[in-house]
């Protein structure tokens, strides 16, 4: 059981790192713009979700194989790369969508579900992210505390609740400094490319980065 000094350490830390600029967040802001505070919130539930299997990995040290491993890495961040470069498309392909104006007639589109796979995916494939678990939560977990699986079990349910709660606020800000700009046709329209072009940037970035 990690102790109360630890906790709140661990929380101050791992609300600043979700604070971050990155691809995350990033995503996250993006949606609010275009699509509301809800779907912002319902992607924010799939990128913290994956917290679960990088948390499950760092435990088990199975993680360490990707730290260790140039080829298991690099198989990794060439997945998450073309999966970035998939939404990027996506997104290019829908710039003249007007998604606030017709939301009301394409509700079903707007997957809840989908949404929610897309943040986990996100998520567990960035490699970036692995590495971060493998260099963070050693820092705070300690032997006196007991056994230390179930302290970084802990440690990523924290980091889970408190990276949702971030993108939550964050998303809903989005939405709301949207309202007047998305009844721009032009603004619609270019809130889609830039999308398109963060995706692509991420996933450049991701594909020739480093161990």
């Amino acid at each position: 059981m990690i102790d109360f000094d630890t906790f709140w350490s661990f929380l101050a830390a791992s609300a600043a790192l979700a604070l971050a600029p990155g691809p995350d967040i990033l995503f996250v802001i993006t949606q609010g713009i275009t699509r509301g505070a809800k779907a912002a919130a319902v992607l924010a539930c799939g990128l913290s979700s994956g917290v679960i299997v990088h948390t499950a990995l760092a435990a088990l040290g199975v993680s360490v194989i990707f730290k260790t491993s140039e080829t298991a890495f690099f198989i990794l961040k060439i997945a998450g790369a073309i999966y970035l470069f998939y939404l990027a498309y996506q997104a290019f392909i829908h710039r003249n969508e007007l998604v606030r104006l017709e939301a009301e007639k394409n509700r079903k589109n707007l997957s809840a579900k989908k949404l929610f796979v897309r943040g986990f995916f996100m998520n567990v494939l960035n490699p970036k992210v692995i590495l971060f678990f493998l260099a963070l939560f050693p820092q705070f977990v300690k032997e006196e505390n007991g056994f230390v699986a179930f302290q970084m079990a802990q440690l990523g349910l924290i980091f889970m609740l408190s990276a949702l709660m971030v993108f939550i606020i964050v998303g809903a800000y989005a939405d709301k400094a949207s309202h007047a700009l998305m009844q721009n046709p032009k603004f619609a329209k270019i809130a889609n490319i830039a999308t398109s072009c963060i995706f692509a940037a991420i996933a450049i970035k991701l594909a020739f980065s480093q161990i």
